[in-house]
């Protein structure tokens, strides 16, 4: 053999598996965590490519599927590894060696009730269940990142969250510390800066977003003010429950262009709401403006007055406030 030419390939080379960093996603589980548990568990991979790279075959993923299981239910995790190696061993020898865990239900009963989702909003959920903060930061911030705002939250974060409501609901509240703890670790990664975030653009008045008074469902509302901050529009977040006086006062200091107002349930205060916005003038004298208002949530559903106010989703209802705030 010449020194110039590649060595033969060994079995390493040629399998076919998936990175860590794919793995992890599917899982739901840090990228750090995997290679921690193969280090102190010895539960890594079967193969490397080149002797560096990790490929997870089938029986990997399965092992890890029962480690992450068992751990989610307080098996210490040296136990969990030492008992999903004897159980993926056992099922491959009676399986003929076929893919392990194939007949399982992914998640068990403790799974969230997802449907046909993204492989991502699968590893949210597998994440949150287990209460591993740590993945399910990892997994929201590579969400966003990848795929911005809208996509995050309307294909892996929302359906995500319904689906951990739904458990509780289901489940005599069992589940309610994983729509707790998914709901304030989404919150927080919706403020952070990401790559993907626009310069702010100037000479455009500013969106105010607030939540109907009583309102303390405000994620949705932080998911608008994410996507308008990512393209570069100017908005202010009042957060939940903010007073009919309150959110008057800040029309006329602030100015908006717009004012959109969540609400989750239905609104007490309608009336008052369209006049706390619409009633208000602002700007210098003999050029004074109104602000527009906006509504959004399920809570309007039965408030005549929204009427063409309503904004629909979060994609659409950012266009339009794209479209008028440029207009």
């Amino acid at each position: 053999m010449r020194l110039d030419e590649d060595p033969p390939s060994s079995p390493a080379d040629v399998v076919v598996g998936l990175s860590t960093g794919a793995v992890a996603q599917h899982l739901g589980v840090a990228a750090t965590t995997l290679r921690s548990w193969e280090r102190r568990y010895a539960i890594g991979p079967a193969f490397r490519i080149g002797g560096k790279h990790r490929r997870w075959l089938p029986e990997d993923i399965t092992r890890l599927e029962e480690m992450c299981r068992l751990t989610a239910r307080g098996v210490p995790p040296s136990e969990a590894a030492r008992a999903a190696r004897i159980s993926v061993a056992g099922v491959s020898r009676d399986t003929g060696g076929a893919s392990a865990g194939s007949g399982r239900s992914p998640g068990g009963p403790s799974a969230l009730p997802l449907g046909a989702v993204r492989a991502e909003c699968r590893g949210l959920a597998r994440a949150a269940v287990r209460l591993d903060a740590e993945a399910v930061e990892v997994l929201l911030e590579r969400a966003i990142e990848d795929h911005g705002c809208v996509v995050a939250w309307e294909e892996i974060i929302a359906p995500t969250l319904h689906a951990a409501g739904r458990k509780w609901v289901s489940s005599g509240e069992r589940y309610i510390e994983v729509e707790h703890l998914l709901s304030w670790l989404v919150s927080s990664a919706l403020r952070r800066p990401y790559r993907r975030r626009q310069p702010p653009r100037e000479g455009i008045r500013p969106v105010v977003l607030a939540c109907a008074p009583g309102e303390l469902h405000s994620l949705p509302l932080e998911a608008l003010w994410a996507a308008l901050r990512e393209r570069g529009l100017p908005a202010k977040m009042f957060g939940p429950a903010l007073p009919v006086g309150a959110l008057s006062e800040v029309v006329r200091r602030v100015g908006p262009l717009m004012v959109v107002v969540w609400a989750q349930g239905r609104p007490s205060a309608a009336a008052e709401l369209v006049s706390a916005v619409e009633g208000v003038e602002w700007g210098v004298r003999g050029a004074r403006s109104r602000s527009m208002l906006l509504v959004a949530g399920p809570g309007w559903d039965s408030v005549p007055q929204a009427g063409s106010r309503r904004l629909t989703g979060l994609r659409s209802g950012l266009d339009l406030i794209e479209q008028r705030l440029l207009s």
